[in-house]
């Protein structure tokens, strides 16, 4: 079931963060025990150690890890008040985490759960920080102790341009905590931190091909509260922090902190401030910093746009230049209102998660369509129009998760995207043939290898299909999906299903009634049956790869004796850990029928199927599951080919029959109390 909350008016919902520390100990707890030890915290968690810096190379300077007090004789958390002039950018490439803490100081409701206030160097100090960050829907507490990375007595990663001041680079070192390590942080996106300090939601504008109204979005964003970030793409690694003729840097995240109109020489022209986090290195040309351009208006309203600026990294440009230069503009909004238009609407958010497991459900996108089917499906029904309008507004983000985190482990962030689809009624799961003959209605942009894609859309009321994907098949990730609507949506994950229809199989002919093929075999099965006129599991599996071997069409290298230890758990009736004749008589006929079942997917007779072709094969054979099951079996049966041989196959339906038929027993005494979390039990003992 989806989790639905609401947002309205300006600022995300709050929500109590979670304590995240191993010992399960929240920060207040920490910095008692500290006090009271007259100790300085030392966080176990995240050690003042080479693995907290980087993990993929050896730390390439002498670091030592000091205290603020070790580094200058008054540190304060903050001077003053925290602002955009505190964050200098230091050895570490994560210029869009700082462009982010820039645009954060700007929004001080936002700034104080952030960087919450009950914390100093003075009354109370005991060497513990502690932060609040979003993460997935969740609000996560962080705690640091001080000890930062420094050389030579100086601070080597974010400082402030304060030399006693704190608070920026404590506040990277517990983001660094929630991704592993300070190398984690190297390269990404400003919209991914902004997120992250309010739990908005992102878009992202091409500013060359942006509508001719993105200053007016962009100055409605700016007085909503919502965070602004811009940058200049590179078209090699060789451009990466590059410096223009003009002083701009390419692919490198500055932020937006302010937009202007001004009166200029008979008209108006408009003005945009941007901040480079380095805290220097600034735009040369029109209305930079000294350029001739501010000596043509109005002194009051220049001193009042200026403010005393200096070579702090923050300067002016015409919005003009600004869309020449720049081609990214991202910006982070605290709610999903639109910034087309005046009006403020409470939103109902509908949440998911899930994940592309290879073998079951990474089918990719529809440039795959053998696999697309299998991905991840979420039906979306929109049944009420937006107030005053026919149509619905939706705003779809797709989140991949924790891929920051993974990138020690050779992971980094998939290329994603999703598509919208009409839906057809009663349908649990839309297979392939859906997608060969019906075009989507609405999808992302494009696919891209950001933390998010969030797009925003109108549609008419009626029933939606969301189908995400990664681009590529086979490719595993945890997501989590977040759809906003004007009015509640019902939303549902479909293929959650889970469900069998097995008859009682006819009772066998009577020896007297065999057919030449059951004659056949009661000679086989004689000669292997002792005295007890029963075959017990090995001599099952002499029998079956001796009548299989003679079947041409079947490819394989005989059933394995787990398999026919399988078969004799389903059809031994009378538990004796035997078969009969009579009972392997209607196991063949099941038999029968599993064959041509297989032989159906396997098109190019190579003993094998696709293991996305799993939930058709296991429906076809009378059982439904859902998606969450289907994953299991496909890690369990599928090889390094996301294929399934026949043995494989075999185990698996024979299994999984079992299964549901002691589930169905267990259900008729229970009297229909048997929920499906026995049924995902039954699967685990039974080692499907």
């Amino acid at each position: 079931m989806p989790l639905h909350s609401t947002l309205s008016g300006g600022s995300s919902k709050a929500s109590r963060a979670v304590d995240t520390q191993a010992d399960g100990k929240s920060f207040e707890q920490l910095r008692q025990e500290c006090l009271q030890r007259k100790v300085l915290f030392e966080d176990p968690d995240f050690p003042a150690a080479d693995a907290s810096l980087f993990y993929s190379q050896s730390v390439p300077l002498q670091f030592e890890w000091k205290r603020p007090g070790e580094l200058c004789d008054s540190p304060k958390f903050i001077v003053g008040d925290a602002n955009r002039t505190d964050i200098c950018q230091g050895q570490l490439g994560d210029c869009w985490l700082l462009a982010a803490i820039a645009s954060l100081t700007l929004h001080k409701d936002v700034l104080a759960r952030v960087v919450p206030h009950d914390q100093s160097f003075d009354r109370g100090y005991a060497g513990i920080f502690h932060f609040q960050f979003w993460q997935h829907n969740k609000w996560l507490d962080i705690v640091v102790d001080d000890r930062l990375p420094s050389v030579r007595n100086r601070l080597v990663m974010v400082h402030s341009a304060s030399n006693n001041e704190f608070w920026s680079a404590l506040l990277e070192k517990a983001y660094a905590k929630l991704h592993g390590s300070y190398e984690s942080l190297k390269g990404g996106s400003t919209m991914e931190a902004m997120e992250d300090f309010t739990g908005g939601v992102g878009e992202v504008y091409e500013t060359k091909k942006a509508p001719d109204n993105l200053f007016s979005i962009m100055k409605k964003a700016l007085d909503r509260g919502s965070m602004l970030g811009c940058s200049i793409d590179i078209t090699s690694s060789a451009e990466s922090e590059a410096q223009t003729a003009s002083g701009l840097v390419k692919g490198h995240a500055y932020s937006i902190t302010g937009l202007e109109e001004v009166n200029y020489r008979g008209g108006k022209v408009k003005l945009i401030r941007v901040r480079n986090p380095w805290g220097q290195v600034e735009w040369n040309g029109p209305w930079s910093d000294k350029s001739r351009e501010w000596d043509l208006i109005d002194r009051a309203e220049k001193t009042r746009i200026l403010q005393n600026s200096t070579e702090d990294g923050e300067f002016w440009m015409e919005f003009e230049d600004f869309k020449a230069n720049y081609d990214k503009t991202e910006i982070c909004n605290r709610t999903p209102d639109s910034l087309t238009d005046n009006v403020k609407r409470h939103w109902e958010v509908s949440l998911f998660e899930g994940n592309w497991i290879r073998g079951s459900t990474a089918g990719g996108c529809r440039n795959y369509i053998d696999t697309f089917w299998t991905n991840p499906q979420f039906k979306l029904a929109l049944e009420d129009a937006d107030d005053d309008d026919d149509v619905c507004s939706v705003v779809i983000a797709l989140m991949q998760k924790n891929r920051r985190k993974l990138r020690k482990e050779g992971l980094d962030l998939e290329t994603i995207g999703f598509a919208v689809y009409e839906a057809p009624e009663d349908v649990d799961h839309l297979g392939k043939d859906f997608f060969r003959y019906h075009a989507s209605k609405a999808r992302s942009r494009t696919y891209i290898n950001m933390r998010e894609v969030s797009e925003r859309f109108t549609l008419p009321p009626g029933k939606y299909l969301l189908v995400p994907t990664t681009f590529q098949p086979h490719h595993e990730a945890d997501f989590l999906i977040r759809i906003f609507s004007e009015k509640k949506a019902g939303a549902l994950e479909m293929g959650s299903t889970v469900d069998a229809d097995l008859p009682d199989p006819p009772m066998p002919s009577p020896p007297e009634e065999e057919t030449d093929e059951e004659k056949g075999l009661r000679r086989l099965f004689d000669q292997l049956a002792g005295s007890d006129q029963a075959i017990s599991a090995r001599e099952l599996q002499q029998m079956l790869n001796g009548v299989l071997s003679r079947r041409r069409e079947i490819k394989f290298d005989g059933l394995s004796l787990s398999t026919c230890h399988s078969i004799i758990n389903l059809m031994d009736v009378d538990n004796t850990g035997k078969l009969e004749f009579q009972e392997f008589k209607i196991f063949w006929e099941k038999m029968k029928k599993w064959i041509m079942l297989f032989l159906s997917f396997d098109t190019d007779r190579s003993g094998k199927m696709s293991s996305y072709e799993l939930r058709i094969a296991l429906k076809a054979a009378g059982m439904q599951l859902n998606t969450p099951l289907l994953q299991l079996l496909g890690l369990r049966f599928a090889d390094g080919n996301y294929d399934i041989d026949f043995d494989d196959y075999l185990t698996c339906i024979v299994r999984l029959e079992n299964m549901f038929r002691v589930f169905q027993a267990l259900d008729k005494y229970k009297r229909g109390k048997v929920n499906m979390n026995m049924l995902q039990f039954l699967m685990l003992s039974m080692n499907v």
